[in-house]
């Protein structure tokens, strides 16, 4: 691609992006009620995501051959003990990302 392509696919990426971010604030402004099915999705799409993520990350796992998926394991174990102790989502997230990371780089 040339320098011209490159920053005309950067702005229409940009331009999607920020309409994605305010069509909600107009379609839904203040003074009417929010559909039940947007406030459904609100509170459960979150784990639903959540728990893909967690299926597409563990889906190549080798359990049968050396490390035995031990890193993977003790990641997600990491995760779930920091979410349980310190109810803080991105500490989980990247507590249990630095955990992983350090296995796999220096242990396994």
């Amino acid at each position: 691609m040339t320098d011209t392509q490159l920053l005309l696919t950067v702005l229409v990426i940009a331009a999607v992006t920020a309409a994605l971010r305010f069509i909600p604030f107009f379609v839904f402004s203040s003074g009417k009620k929010t559909p039940d099915i947007i406030l459904y999705l609100g509170k459960f799409l979150p784990y639903a995501i959540m728990a893909m993520l967690v299926v597409y990350c563990l889906k190549n796992v080798n359990v049968l051959a050396f490390p035995f998926g031990l890193p993977e394991l003790i990641g997600v174990l990491v995760a779930v003990l920091l979410h349980l102790l310190k109810r803080n989502t991105l500490l989980s997230i990247i507590g249990s990302t630095a955990c992983y990371m350090l296995l796999i780089q220096f242990v396994f």
